[in-house]
């Protein structure tokens, strides 16, 4: 894979592995490499994977509660006062909706979280940021992209949101922090 990115996972940190793109390997030096692996080992220390497994099963958990109630009240909601019906089941599709979103937020805000967790840490780890401040910078400003799509439900476990578009919405649905503010939150531990 050309495009230069990163991703730890497993279920423990005995259990766990850190896959390096070849685009990450060719493009990277030494020092960067450190950041970008120590920023990895952090996820794993952090036991990052399982939370955010145990994250999602929430997510998906409220999911399914969801769908239950929709099936539910469509197949066994009719009575003779339909009007009643219609109004209870519209507030429990918006009652829905809200809470799915709001879970899905809450998952993002936390991966978002540890990721400035992991950049930390591996500053810990190195004690030289700008080795990782450079990593971020190469990494972001890569113009090659991903050969294989991936699915959008483990662009968390990679170091930079492989996803390459930029607006209002993408943020707010980002597994990562802007690279940007990143690298400003490393700059205040030099």
């Amino acid at each position: 894979e050309a495009s230069p990115n990163a991703f730890a996972t497993g279920r423990d940190p005995k259990h766990s592995t850190i896959t390096l793109t070849k685009g990450i390997i060719e493009k990277l030096n030494k020092t960067e490499l450190e950041g970008v692996i120590a920023h990895e080992m952090s996820h794993i220390k952090n036991r990052d994977t399982l939370l955010m497994t145990l994250v999602a099963v929430l997510v998906g958990t409220i999911a399914a509660m969801a769908d239950w109630y929709l099936r539910i009240n469509f197949w066994w909601g009719h009575d003779d006062n339909n009007q009643g019906n219609i109004l209870f089941f519209i507030i429990g599709i918006l009652a829905t909706a809200i809470a799915y979103l709001s879970a899905i937020l809450i998952q993002l805000s936390i991966s978002r979280r540890r990721e400035y967790l992991a950049d930390a840490s591996a500053v810990l780890l190195t004690r030289y940021p700008d080795g990782l401040i450079s990593a971020l910078k190469k990494i972001s400003n890569d113009s090659s992209s991903l050969k294989k799509p991936i699915p959008s439900g483990v662009a968390h476990l990679f170091i930079v949101n492989p996803f390459k578009r930029k607006n209002f919405l993408v943020k707010l649905f980002s597994t990562h922090p802007p690279i940007n503010e990143r690298i400003a939150k490393l700059k205040e531990m030099e």
